[in-house]
């Protein structure tokens, strides 16, 4: 599965020997809310990437975006890529690295991402496209909590200027402990890993399937606590850390445990990452970008109906 990416990782990691560390962030927290990013547009450290996705009525972007903000739409702009058959996974590294590099973004910027904020599903474009940021070794990243609805909502004004921004340099610094393997997966309950499935209970159980997944099901020995927990669609906001620690009690699962994350194609999974890691502060956590995908396809590899 990650043959690709490793050996992009070595080619980055020989290209970028004694790159200089990053700048000064200008914020320590994963979500900062309208005001903050109003207050820091003009910093000239700051990008700001709108992914909100193309719809039926075209570019949102183009419908009005945050002042200066630059456009990566998640599903067009390659944030994931197909790699060893596997849908939706992180693309080789010096590829997403120079398209990273491309939205003018380098080891000195403080990103902002802006998803539309409409509900979970839709937020997990934003925790995914931070997730790929950190593990690519950029910290300066944090997400608008409630995106592109809350900044409408508190009455921001929005712009209709494109913004075409001068392609950089991004330097990777791979870290391969936020992203699991199929083979850690495996190697998880004999080791003391948690897994946990960010799917809904319907496809925990086995009684729905997504499309892309052979079998239905969930890894032996997952613990479910659904992706749609860790937002709150009605508010457009995402929980709080006391929140992510009563799911996490409720699910069995000690607040500080190692853990795995996965859904069925690494999406959802990053709002229960993000959520553990990120907002409640365990950095235990990584993420099986593979996910019921790439489980599911090896008949070899067991999927059980929890009981």
């Amino acid at each position: 599965m990650r043959s690709l990416i490793l050996s992009a990782v070595t080619l980055v990691a020989f290209a970028f020997v004694g790159s200089p560390a990053q700048a000064e962030r200008l914020t320590e927290k994963p979500l900062v809310d309208a005001n903050w990013v109003e207050e820091h547009l003009e910093d000239p450290s700051l990008v700001v990437v709108d992914i909100r996705s193309m719809t039926k009525d075209g570019s949102p972007y183009d419908a009005g975006h945050i002042p200066g903000a630059v456009y990566a739409p998640y599903g067009k702009f390659g944030w994931r890529a197909k790699v060893d058959d596997v849908v939706g996974m992180l693309p080789p590294v010096d590829v997403i690295s120079k398209r990273i590099g491309s939205l003018g973004v380098d080891s000195d910027k403080q990103v902002v991402i802006v998803p539309a904020g409409d509900n979970s599903s839709d937020f997990g474009s934003a925790t995914r496209v931070y997730w790929t940021f950190k593990v690519l070794g950029h910290d300066a990243v944090t997400i608008l909590d409630g995106g592109q609805r809350a900044w409408l909502a508190a009455g921001k004004q929005v712009s209709k200027d494109a913004v075409a921004p001068v392609a950089v340099a991004f330097n990777a610094n791979f870290r391969p402990e936020l992203i699991a393997s199929a083979d850690d997966v495996a190697k998880a309950r004999a080791e003391g890993i948690e897994l946990i499935d960010a799917r809904p209970v319907s496809q925990f159980k086995g009684e729905a399937k997504s499309g892309v997944v052979a079998r239905a099901g969930a890894i032996p020995g997952a613990k479910n606590i659904s992706q749609s927990e860790f937002y709150n669609d009605a508010e457009g906001a995402f929980v709080a850390s006391d929140v992510i620690e009563n799911l996490v009690g409720n699910a069995g699962v000690a607040k500080d445990a190692k853990e795995i994350t996965y859904c069925n194609t690494g999406h959802w999974a990053s709002v229960a990452w993000f959520g553990l890691s990120e907002v409640m502060g365990n950095k235990n956590t990584a993420m099986y970008d593979g996910s019921m995908t790439e489980w599911a396809a090896d008949p070899s590899r067991e999927v059980v109906i929890p009981k």
